[in-house]
């Protein structure tokens, strides 16, 4: 009874806080007071079909991914693309990365870690306010700059998960290369090449190939479908061996000798940029060795002969 008692304001606290979320929730999704968009007014009169119901959109529409949150997550998200990066951008790295995610999904979790910041932002402010007597200036600047960094917070794990599927892809074509060029010279055609290569190995490029030989099943074409994957990926090896197989197809070029040449140049591009990348770490070798090393040796070089001229004087 007593615990009951003692937990009687934080209970109050956290029932009110949820009935005000509620409350919000509701007036913000209420049609009164909302004006629709001019484009909403204007599109049933410049469609050329009637527009369908969105009962009947949403009978075999997949489940919400943040439930009765996503209408405002998504509005908000809308908001937030307008200001930081608009969705040709996000849209691009999406499908570079191979994601399956829509630019409002990504919006919308962008405004979760946007959220998140804003709440540790609070928290840091009160523990400072509390601790300091700092003002509510600077808990609000302390709140903005936690929400513009869980923000961009996911939109740079986005950049960095894009960046390292490019350098898996880079480090997984030599080989998938070499491989296409033994299929072809044994006598398969590219398509049935790049089938076998996608059914042995399980590699991110491997992935877009079968991606691209799907596309040929519903009636594209190899080139274009190669061509998607070249523009997906934007990596310039990819870009060559497309371009080199568009070649070989329309000219009757031999292909497994192409193919081996792009093996070897991302090969060689890739030893150099391992040099240049040892050649930095070189440099940054040296930070210790002068900072600890250096100055550790030349102590124990001066010492003893300090100790013997302290003894010859004594």
């Amino acid at each position: 009874m007593t615990s009951l008692r003692a937990d009687g304001p934080l209970l109050a606290v956290v029932a009110g806080l949820a009935l005000g979320i509620g409350l919000a929730l509701i007036v913000y999704a209420a049609p009164i007071g909302r004006r629709p968009a001019l484009t909403d007014r204007l599109a049933p009169y410049l469609r050329d079909q009637p527009r369908a119901s969105r009962l009947l959109d949403a009978a075999g529409a997949a489940p919400a991914p943040f439930g009765v949150f996503t209408p405002v997550l998504n509005d908000i998200g809308a908001r937030l693309g307008r200001l930081y990066h608009g969705t040709a951008s996000i849209r691009r790295r999406l499908d570079r990365l191979g994601s399956d995610l829509s630019v409002e999904h990504f919006r919308a979790e962008q405004v979760i870690y946007a959220a998140l910041g804003l709440v540790a932002g609070l928290a840091a402010g009160l523990l400072l306010a509390a601790a300091r007597g700092v003002g509510a200036p600077v808990v609000a600047l302390l709140m903005a700059l936690g929400a513009a960094g869980g923000a961009l917070l996911r939109d740079h794990r986005l950049s960095r998960a894009v960046a390292r599927r490019e350098e898996a892809m880079t480090a997984e074509f030599p080989t998938v290369a070499e491989l296409l060029a033994l299929a072809v010279a044994a006598g398969e055609g590219p398509a049935a090449a790049i089938d076998r290569i996608t059914r042995s190995c399980g590699g991110e490029l491997s992935r877009e190939l079968a991606r691209a030989l799907a596309d040929t099943s519903n009636g594209v074409s190899l080139i274009a479908a190669l061509d998607a994957v070249a523009a997906r990926t934007g990596l310039s090896s990819v870009a060559r061996f497309v371009e080199g197989v568009t070649i070989a197809l329309e000219r009757g070029t031999p292909l497994a000798g192409v193919l081996r040449a792009q093996a070897a140049d991302v090969r060689e591009t890739a030893r150099r940029d391992l040099m240049e990348a040892s050649g930095r770490k070189e440099v940054g070798m040296l930070v210790p060795v002068v900072v600890f090393v250096l100055p550790i040796t030349v102590v124990f070089a001066i010492f003893p002969s300090l100790a013997v001229l302290d003894m010859s004087f004594g």
